[in-house]
């Protein structure tokens, strides 16, 4: 079976640790929520940094798919779009990486 996992990493707002901290709990939160929800999700898991140093992103999202085109209807499916609506502009910067497991 091919697997293509799909790595998102953001920075989010947050003024004071304590905003920081409520945003990537809602982040989290609003992530984790997706689980048995899209098809052709095998995995997904919510990481958030613990390294602290300067050029950390702050949350990263690493999930599963069973195909490309999976990840692609993943992309549009109204739940993920729920999840987008939700976090609005929390996010301040974000980077991307999919491939296919080998």
């Amino acid at each position: 079976m091919t697997v293509v996992k799909h790595i998102v990493m953001w920075d989010l707002r947050g003024d004071t640790e304590s905003e920081k901290r409520a945003a990537v709990t809602q982040l989290k939160t609003a992530f984790e929520s997706l689980q048995g929800r899209i098809p052709g999700l095998l995995h997904l898991e919510v990481g958030v940094d613990s390294s602290r140093v300067d050029y950390a992103c702050d949350v990263v999202l690493y999930t599963e798919f069973v195909s490309h085109r999976a990840l692609a209807d993943y992309a549009t499916h109204p739940e993920h779009m729920r999840v987008k609506r939700e976090l609005g502009d929390l996010r301040i910067a974000r980077y991307q990486v999919d491939y296919i497991a080998t």
